[in-house]
């Protein structure tokens, strides 16, 4: 299926248009497979660390809504942006489509095709593209077609970026949504970091 911002498909893939599976971040919670994923949420620094990217990248995407906290969007000075887990995959999903020159047209498409996937769509789910329009494969098959047609350059394996997320923040500070309890992760760098204290 190719997804383009413009409307336009590949020969014999379903066009999906800006617009067509917009879903609020609410909707979006509701699809199934997304075990309890609104139920722990990450702040800036913490989904950046996660997601590879700067501050200022993320301050901008909140900005221009490009990929927008789903748990809580910032409320003038002294509140914090906090993002789900799916947020921080499609905030790494992003650069990587940044880093490889893809449109941001065609991103934006490509993000609000993502928000309205669940989880279990998500493991599954291969994004290839030629630099101008973005294919979602669901199968090997699809993306040997899509290399064999001259159209895939590039692939990004979601349920890959799924993983080095799901690792990433296994190491991080979350915090629940429902209480603002924050939620230590034991980080081996920390253990270190005492270690050494301890024996300096």
């Amino acid at each position: 299926m190719a997804i383009t911002g413009d409307g336009t498909a590949a020969e014999g893939a379903l066009p999906l248009h800006p617009g067509a599976v917009d879903r609020t971040p609410a909707q979006a919670a509701e699809v199934p497979g997304d075990r309890g994923a609104e139920t722990i949420g990450y702040r800036g620094p913490t989904a950046c660390a996660a997601a590879g990217i700067t501050y200022r990248q993320l301050d901008y995407w909140a900005r221009t809504g490009l990929v927008e906290p789903s748990v809580r969007p910032a409320y003038g000075s002294g509140t914090q942006r906090l993002y789900n887990f799916r947020d921080v995959v499609v905030l790494k999903i992003v650069k990587r489509l940044l880093d490889t020159g893809v449109s941001l047209q065609n991103i934006r498409t490509a993000v609000r095709h993502l928000r309205s996937r669940g989880l279990s769509d998500l493991a599954r789910m291969t994004l290839m593209s030629d630099g101008a329009t973005v294919y979602e494969c669901t199968s090997p098959d699809e993306v040997v077609d899509l290399l064999q047609g001259g159209q895939g350059v590039f692939g990004i394996a979601v349920g890959v970026v799924w993983r080095d997320v799901e690792g990433a923040l296994s190491q991080l500070h979350g915090e629940r949504v429902d209480t603002g309890e924050t939620l230590v992760r034991h980080n081996p760098h920390d253990e270190l970091a005492r270690r050494r204290n301890r024996a300096g």
